[in-house]
């Protein structure tokens, strides 16, 4: 396979590796049970705190972040195919640790350390290779592909997850995942390669093609190519990590509790907004990566945090009354989740256009500590305000505010991408080359 054939498998399988390791946003279900255990008591009953219920969760996603620069850095030297079949094996060995276990600390290491590890090194090398087949004027859709699988994981983990917790209990449910996450992240990786050093990208030549670079301007494009240090040296790199903190941590907060949130109105239904949520979730990751391709990275970012603070407002009411409609509760989730997973495309497309791609996975990993510092903070401040006041209501409220904040911050960025196309094309008209 040549050319773009070879992108779209690299990109497919990509999808799919993320779509075994978005089992992370199914987590609600999994605390669902062991707190119905905590409360239930007994003989091989879960003897937890009930305000650490979330940790494992907290935990994975801190280590799943700051492991991500340590995958990044294996998968920039040795390669996606075995990044990512270590992270099969990381992913597995941790689900099968916490299936024989019920102590707080195991499941802190098993799924907190083990698979957040596992996951950060399958993540890690699933989107760079990808992107490397293609254009930058498709990177946002490349991107957007590929993180969508994360997103959609929860659309047949969720309902799957509810199923065998019900028939075979949570140890043996986490035994069966461990086992078909292990094979199937394994396989898939045999598919990711990095392009030759002779490939050509393609798609920025056909200067009559909707959204492509014409010719001339691809001959006078240039890459920027900033090592870690250099990148962390910039203003651009924590202006962006604390909007990433910002964005990552306001849906994370949701996601993490959407079960125990829509429980009232769904009942033992509830999976079926973490099924839905997760259809926004992805379907906001495709979106918002084609519509940056042609409105602008730094624009629809600003976009996005705009309507997840008007949706964080409106959760309140929604998911703060008894009497509140399962349709109405299920279709806030949705929302919050498509603007949140608009964060996980836009961030790895502004990070390849402000470092560029050689050191792509290193200088991803070092932003993506702020969705693991975000998830982690915004997680555990939302489980204490809720143990405290018996409701989310501050921290829909909260979150909204510090989303106010990041989309004025956003009007700050530079928008590289654009910034240098029209600089070129001003260029190229004052040559003669061009018309204006």
């Amino acid at each position: 396979m040549k050319g773009r054939t070879a992108g779209w498998v690299v990109t497919a399988a990509g999808t799919g590796v993320n779509l075994a390791l978005g089992v992370l946003y199914s987590w609600s279900i999994f605390k669902a049970a062991i707190r119905q255990s905590i409360e239930a008591g007994g003989a091989g009953a879960f003897q937890w705190d009930l305000t650490s219920v979330n940790d494992p969760y907290a935990v994975c996603c801190l280590v799943f972040a700051f492991g991500m620069i340590v995958a990044g850095r294996c998968q920039d030297v040795f390669g996606p195919r075995v990044t990512t079949m270590l992270g099969g094996v990381l992913v597995g060995a941790g689900f099968l640790w916490v299936s024989g276990t019920t102590t707080y600390g195991g499941w802190v290491f098993g799924f907190g350390v083990l698979a957040g590890t596992g996951i950060a090194f399958g993540y890690a090398s699933a989107t760079p290779p990808a992107m490397r087949w293609f254009a930058p004027n498709e990177s946002g859709k490349i991107a957007g592909i590929v993180v969508a699988g994360f997103g959609l994981a929860s659309v047949y983990i969720a309902p799957l997850s509810q199923y065998l917790v019900s028939r075979v209990g949570l140890s043996t449910a986490m035994k069966l995942f461990g086992l078909g996450f292990f094979a199937v992240v394994s396989a898939l990786a045999l598919l990711l390669r990095n392009p030759p050093p002779e490939h050509q990208v393609a798609g920025v030549t056909d200067s009559r093609r909707r959204g492509g670079l014409n010719a001339l301007v691809r001959q006078r494009w240039v890459e920027p190519d900033l090592t870690p240090g250099r990148f962390l040296s910039t203003g651009t790199f924590w202006l962006l990590w604390l909007l990433y903190f910002v964005g990552a941590g306001a849906g994370l907060m949701v996601i993490g509790s959407i079960a125990g949130l829509a429980k009232k109105s769904l009942g033992a239904n509830a999976f079926a907004a973490v099924a839905l949520m997760a259809v926004g979730n992805a379907g906001g990751r495709l979106v918002a990566g084609v519509v940056s391709d042609r409105l602008g990275r730094v624009k629809t970012l600003g976009i996005v945090f705009v309507l997840q603070a008007l949706l964080m407002v409106a959760a309140v009411p929604v998911t703060g009354s008894a009497g509140s409609g399962a349709v109405l509760v299920v279709l806030v989730a949705t929302f919050i989740g498509f603007n949140y997973g608009a964060n996980l495309a836009l961030f790895p497309t502004m990070a390849k256009e402000c470092a560029g791609v050689k050191n792509f996975g290193v200088n991803y990993g070092l932003l993506f500590t702020a969705w693991g510092v975000g998830g982690f903070v915004m997680s555990k401040v939302a489980e204490r305000l809720s143990a405290s006041g018996g409701s989310f209501r501050a921290s829909f409220l909260l979150a909204a505010s510090l989303l106010v904040a990041g989309a004025v911050l956003s009007l700050f960025v530079t928008d590289h991408k654009a910034e240098q196309f029209r600089r070129i094309r001003a260029d190229l008209i004052r040559e003669g080359l061009a018309e204006t």
